[in-house]
């Protein structure tokens, strides 16, 4: 018998919560193979087995916390496939052979005695309901009892569709699992007179709670705001998005303006790409690794464009596109999410007109894009003209960088996107 034990996961990460099973119990597995999904701080990652086998134990359920070296499963080197379906089988059928030899004519059960067979079935010889992992996670989210669901699994075992179905036709029978559930959450019952849902925080969830509240912290952190005139990036966009796409078989946007643009004005303030470490030490970089925060559907996070400052415009749209994509998908690898050193996020795509976007610790600045909106802006000869503008703001660590220097951080961006035709000459 062999063990499946969480293997060593990143430096910075020593434990993570199971999301779901990739395998059942009896399925063979080959060495490599991935058996189970796991939720930790920064990304999904698949836990593979080291051993050619048969799964015959989860020692964890969906959803249960483990920590790297904690066993997770076991297989039988020697087992075949299907092996504990067939020991089910036969326990199965050596039920169903007692009652027929002193009543043969029990084929005519009522239902209610049918449905407490299949309840008896459902379950091992230890009492233990036999259920899927997938089933057991619905189960839990429907708050339904498992050895009260009636499986139609001719082998005993419960599946997610079961767990429906007793939700849907079975909520009668639940009168005394509030007392089960009410021992987590007493205070909400007091606390709302009206109703609520109590939802559990994802590990990433709580990662990024944290990590933002640190940053608060630990920091003493300002924002300073501008605006930029978005007329002639529009413009440019409009002339060149053609051809453009046409040659890079990609899109020009305007984070590859904006990314750009705070590499020339990093190359000019080089302490908003630096940190603090041990509050002793000031570590200033010389690359730009540039993190681009996504909105996923598990929460933020911030894969980093690598060497942004050597990539040209095409170059930086197709690494955005896809480390975006992956960040939907939930494929992001860890490696693409560490030692950024300054970081863009882009409120405006969600409607954002004006926020202070907080730092990614550890490192000193953050700048924020907004919406852009059509506004009446006087001109230098005192013309009034209607500009597409858009608010930017740079959020800093004032222990590194002082105000004046971020202002002007700032207002060099501005006039990088608002002369953008200097920007693709010197980028």
């Amino acid at each position: 018998m062999k063990e499946i034990k969480v293997p060593e996961l990143a430096e910075s990460i020593t434990e993570g919560t199971v999301a779901e099973w990739l395998v059942q119990k009896g399925d063979k597995v080959e060495k490599g193979d991935p058996v189970l999904e796991l939720e930790t701080d920064k990304v999904n990652v698949e836990v593979n087995s080291e051993f050619a086998g048969v799964v015959t134990e989860f020692v964890v359920e969906e959803g249960d916390d483990v920590e790297v070296g904690d066993v997770i499963a076991k297989l039988d080197e020697n087992g075949e496939a299907g092996a504990s379906d067939q020991g089910s089988d036969e326990k199965e059928e050596q039920k169903e052979e007692e009652p027929k030899k002193e009543a043969p004519k029990e084929e005519e059960k009522s239902a209610e005695e049918t449905s407490e067979k299949e309840q008896e079935s459902s379950n091992n010889g230890n009492g233990e309901v036999i259920a899927s992992p997938a089933a057991r996670k619905r189960a839990r989210e429907l708050d339904i009892d498992l050895s009260q669901v009636s499986p139609r699994d001719p082998l005993g075992r419960v599946r997610p569709e079961d767990v429906d179905a007793a939700a849907q036709g079975g909520k009668e029978e639940k009168p005394s699992k509030p007392q089960k559930e009410s021992k987590p959450q007493p205070s909400t019952e007091s606390e709302f007179d009206k109703p609520v849902d109590v939802q559990k925080m994802s590990r990433r969830r709580q990662t990024i709670a944290k990590r933002l509240v640190d940053a608060q912290q630990n920091s003493a952190m300002l924002t300073t705001f501008n605006e930029v005139d978005m007329t002639n990036v529009m413009k440019l966009r409009s002339q060149r998005k053609d051809k453009f796409l046409e040659k890079h078989d990609i899109k020009l946007g305007f984070m590859s303006f904006f990314t750009k643009a705070v590499v020339g004005a990093l190359k000019e303030f080089p302490l908003l790409n630096a940190e603090i470490r041990d509050n002793k030490e000031l570590i200033v970089k010389k690359f730009y690794d540039i993190g681009i925060a996504v909105s996923a559907e598990e929460g933020l996070v911030v894969p980093v464009v690598r060497d942004a400052d050597r990539l040209d415009f095409a170059g930086i749209e197709k690494e955005i596109a896809n480390l975006g994509k992956k960040a939907k998908d939930n494929k992001l690898g860890l490696d693409e999410m560490q030692g950024g050193s300054f970081t863009i996020t882009n409120g405006g795509i969600f409607g954002s007109m004006l926020s202070t976007p907080i730092l990614n610790a550890p490192q000193v600045g953050i700048l924020g894009m907004h919406n852009i909106q059509k506004r009446a802006m006087v001109m230098p000869d005192d013309s009034i003209e209607v500009r597409p503008m858009m608010y930017i703001a740079l959020s800093y660590d004032h222990r590194i960088v002082d105000g004046a220097e971020a202002v002007r951080f700032l207002v060099r961006v501005k006039e990088m996107i608002e002369d953008p035709y200097d920007l693709l000459l010197e980028g």
